[in-house]
């Protein structure tokens, strides 16, 4: 019974991370995820992306020169119709995906919570044959538990489950002949207004076909939500339970964007064998074709002649400054080209603004400006290349006030005062040549026990000095909270390119520990004590062109520890929005497609008993 039920557990994690790989054309009768073991072989590295080209959006113009809808069988025609065109124009597309999952186990006070973590990020091939090609090495305990007693010449395939089955309905026969489409009624997903229907395969239909519900928007028929399962479940493969979302981020098409899993409770006399909550991000649709787009139109030429006294050969120190200025560059260049890293953007400029208070009040005068750039994945880490400070986006979620950030950037800057300047070999070019999925073997700004202790003492410093001096209660129930979690949020907790909040073998926060010495208690029965937020609450992230935003929600108030969820996942519920007809496709013409989990970031200060919930 304790090998199936890890196996099951294997399962499910390799499929919710999308461990997709089909080799073969899957018949209407074969099981989505199938367990079917194939020679080592076949499980050879995934080409480079595609260089085909998009076709191209469809527009309005378009749109209006099809039939008109005039019955709800129109409306299904129409839809079908759509969800083909879609995974048409995305066969050229290779997303990045990123899958955060909690396992469950019940709390007495908190409710559920977690007790142990998985992360998964890789890059998906949405062509005819769904390939995914990891960023991360496998964890092993995982890796082990799913081969099992299988030898290394063998290998465990789904086909085609995998995240192709998450972000579609159907892949293969999504259409009339496979499934009913039942009328449920009109509802509006924010601003758009949808048609809903229920989904059901019909008789004989084959195994792993979608159950549930879809939304359908009323202008272009495009589904934006899906919400169920797949059936019937094998023996040998289990189906888990999803929300799926989609965001008008380009003319004529919703591309999905969130996908939130949960299964298992602990109600009285349940009987799940497992519990868990994941989320799973997509972005970067748009990250390889913008770049060669970009090719030309950013070539500048200049033919001014400096003839000032300045021009002469650089001194070497200002040799020994351009060359850090060069490996910067180049680092952060190939950070955003891997998708990892966000384009500069508003997000920037708020973590700029707390930088600016810190130096001003210290008095430090650097040769070169302090830069700050947001890192789109979700576990805790920061790090410095050069005078470029990377922040995660998950730490911007969770960090519960402006002083809590400050005390994490102040950590990073005392490393660029200090001169523990790291990176300096990527001033070569050569250094930059390596495909995406290895950008993490290539790449490492981990600084030693040393100099992560001088570190802390001038961040200390530096925060005694700062505007924050006085407001650094909430940042020390931070690292409380963090330390009181760290067991249970390894994967969270484990940095992939800095140094780590925790020591990974004791679980012991090692990040300004000594702020935790002082400060107020963690008690999670103080309602207005509000320690961490959930994840993705306070970064709304634009899956099309990987800019990203700051969320802005009413505020909701706690009435229960239960509320709080610290570090936690929580469900996605986007306000949606139509893109305008002709619009660019930046960042600021998706500002209202957010996706903010319900319940997530305060918009006062940590005092205040609430969090914030967007409304629909």
């Amino acid at each position: 019974m304790g090998t199936t039920k890890s196996l099951l557990t294997a399962v499910l994690l390799a499929t919710l991370t999308a461990a997709a790989q089909t080799t073969n054309q899957a018949s209407p009768s074969q099981t989505p995820a199938t367990v079917a073991s194939q020679p080592a072989a076949s499980n050879a590295a995934a080409p480079a992306s595609t260089t085909a080209t998009a076709p191209a959006p469809q527009t309005a113009a378009a749109t209006q020169s099809l039939p008109p809808v005039t019955t709800m069988e129109d409306v299904v025609n129409r839809a079908i119709m759509r969800e083909h065109a879609l995974m048409d124009m995305l066969k050229t597309r290779n997303p990045l995906v990123e899958t955060y999952l909690q396992n469950l186990k019940p709390d007495q006070q908190l409710g559920a919570v977690p007790k142990e973590d998985h992360y998964f990020l890789g890059r998906m091939d949405l062509g005819e044959s769904v390939d995914r090609r990891d960023y991360l090495t496998k964890d092993s305990s995982f890796q082990k538990s799913m081969l099992g007693g299988v030898t290394k010449l063998f290998k465990f395939e789904y086909q085609p489950m995998g995240f192709s089955w998450m972000i579609f309905a159907d892949r293969e026969d999504f259409d009339r002949n496979h499934y009913e489409f039942k009328y449920v009624r009109r509802e509006f997903l924010g601003d758009v207004r949808c048609l809903v229907f229920d989904i059901t395969p019909k008789k004989d239909a084959g195994k792993g076909r979608f159950v549930g519900r879809v939304w359908v928007e009323d202008q272009d028929y495009n589904i934006v939500r899906l919400n169920g399962t797949y059936a019937p479940r094998p023996r040998n493969a289990y189906f888990f339970h999803m929300d799926s979302w989609r965001l008008n981020l380009i003319p004529g098409y919703w591309v999905p964007a969130y996908i939130y899993s949960e299964e298992g409770d602990f109600s009285y006399g349940a009987k799940d064998k497992m519990a868990f909550k994941a989320q799973s991000r997509i972005w970067g649709y748009d990250l390889k074709q913008a770049a060669k787009e970009d090719e030309l139109t950013q070539l500048r030429v200049d033919s001014v002649k400096d003839d000032s006294t300045a021009a002469g050969d650089a001194s070497p120190l200002e040799a020994q400054r351009e060359w850090q200025q060069q490996a910067e560059d180049n680092v952060v260049a190939r950070l955003q080209e891997a998708g990892l890293v966000a384009p500069e953007g508003e997000v920037d400029k708020v973590l700029q603004t707390v930088i600016n208070n810190l130096e001003v009040t210290n008095n430090i005068d650097l040769p070169r400006p302090v830069r700050a750039r947001v890192m789109l994945t979700s576990p805790l880490e920061t790090f410095s290349v050069g005078n470029t400070i990377i922040v995660s986006r998950g730490l911007v979620d969770v960090l519960p006030d402006e002083a809590s950030l400050a005390m994490v950037l102040s950590h990073e800057l005392a490393h660029i005062v200090l001169g523990h300047n790291l990176g300096s070999k990527f001033a070569f070019n050569d250094r930059m040549l390596f495909t995406d999925e290895s950008t993490y073997n290539n790449f490492g700004f981990r600084h030693n026990p040393e100099e992560e202790t001088a570190a802390d003492t001038k961040a200390l410093d530096l925060l005694k000095n700062s505007p924050y001096a006085q407001k650094l209660d909430t940042a020390k129930l931070f690292l409380k909270e963090l330390s009181a979690r760290s067991p249970q949020l390894s994967a969270l907790l484990t940095a992939h390119l800095g140094n780590s909040f925790v020591d990974t073998k004791s679980g012991q926060v090692t990040r300004l520990s000594a702020l935790m010495t002082g400060g107020p208690e963690l008690d999670q029965n103080k309602l207005d004590q509000i320690s961490a937020l959930p994840l993705g609450g306070r970064v709304k992230l634009n899956a099309w062109d990987d800019h990203v935003e700051l969320a802005k929600s009413a505020p909701v108030a706690i009435t229960s520890a239960r509320d709080k969820m610290p570090f936690e996942v929580t469900p996605f519920f986007p306000r949606l929005t139509r893109l305008t007809s002709g619009a660019p496709t930046d960042n600021s013409t998706a500002a209202a497609n957010t996706a903010v989990p319900v319940n997530s970031a305060p918009s006062s200060t940590p005092n205040s008993a609430a969090n914030t919930t967007p409304s629909n």
